[in-house]
C-alpha cells in the first residue's frame, strides 16, 4: 500500500485559499499526481488545501472525502492568559527537555499537558488509525496487521505539522522532532510504503519526504513558507 501525503501549495491565510504563485504550484502538482493510479482521495476541510486538490481531482475527474481531523493540528499550550501552537517552539526551549524526543513522553511534559494537546493528538492518530484500517492495515503496537494485502494508493491533501503528527504516530516517535527538524514546503509530496516482510504483518518505510520535484520541473521556485531565517540577520521570518 502506497500513502501520498501531500502539503498544500502556498496558502493565503487570511482568505483560506491560494496565493497566485500556490495556484501556480498547484497545477504543477496536479500533472504529477493526475497521473497515478489512486484509489482514493481525502482532504482537510481547510480552503487551502481544498483549492490545492481542486486541480486534481478535476483533471481526474475525481472527489475527495473531507475529514475533519486532517485539519491543520489544533494541539495548543497555555503559558499564563497566552494559549499558543504546541508545535511552533523555539530552538533553545524545547530542545532542553529530553522528553520532547521520546515517543511517549513528549506530550506528558507540563507543557504540553497544559491545554488540549493530548487530545487533539489522540483524535490525529485514532483518524489515521481508522482511515489505514479501512484500506486492510490494522494498528497493532508499532507494527500493522495486514488484514488485507493491497498495492493500493491513497492520496491525503492536509498540513504541515498534521502530517507530522501522522508520521510519528506510524514510526511510533516524537512529532516534536519531525516539527521542527523537518519542513515540508507547500505543494510537497511525502510518501510512505508497507512493508510486509513477515506475512501478515506490516511496517510503513518513508520513500521520499517533502518532495518537490514537480516545482523544478515546471520552473517554479519553492515557497518560503514553513521556513524560517536562514541567519539571524536575515530579513526573513524569524
Amino acid at each position: 500500500m502506497r500513502i501520498i501525503i501531500v502539503r498544500h501549495a502556498e496558502p493565503d491565510y487570511a482568505r483560506d485559499s491560494l496565493t497566485e504563485k500556490g495556484w501556480r504550484e498547484a497545477e504543477l502538482l496536479s500533472n504529477r499526481l493526475s497521473g497515478l493510479d489512486v484509489k482514493a482521495f481525502y482532504c482537510s476541510p481547510l480552503g487551502r488545501a481544498k483549492d490545492t486538490a481542486s486541480l486534481t481531482l478535476k483533471k481526474m475527474n475525481r472527489e475527495a472525502t473531507q475529514l475533519p481531523w486532517l485539519t491543520e493540528f489544533r494541539g495548543k499550550v497555555r503559558r499564563g492568559l497566552k494559549i499558543s501552537s504546541c508545535w511552533d517552539r523555539l530552538p533553545s526551549e524545547w530542545t532542553a527537555e529530553d522528553n520532547y524526543y521520546t515517543n511517549d513522553k513528549w506530550q506528558k511534559t507540563k507543557l504540553m499537558k497544559s491545554y488540549n494537546v493530548q487530545k487533539e493528538y489522540k483524535l490525529v492518530c485514532d483518524g489515521i488509525d481508522d482511515l489505514l484500517r479501512s484500506h486492510g492495515y490494522a494498528h497493532a503496537g508499532r507494527l500493522y496487521k495486514v488484514n488485507h494485502a493491497n498495492h493500493d494508493t491513497i492520496v491525503l491533501f492536509c498540513h504541515f505539522a498534521v502530517e507530522c503528527v501522522i508520521l510519528s504516530h506510524i514510526f511510533s516517535c516524537s512529532p516534536m522532532v519531525l516539527w521542527h527538524n523537518f519542513v515540508a514546503l507547500p505543494s510537497s509530496v511525502t510518501t510512505l510504503i508497507s512493508e510486509e516482510r513477515e506475512e501478515g504483518v506490516a511496517v510503513f518505510r518513508c520513500q521520499q519526504f517533502g518532495d518537490i520535484g514537480h516545482l523544478y520541473a515546471g520552473g517554479e521556485e519553492p515557497s518560503f513558507a514553513a521556513r524560517f531565517c536562514e541567519c539571524y540577520e536575515d530579513d526573513t521570518r524569524h
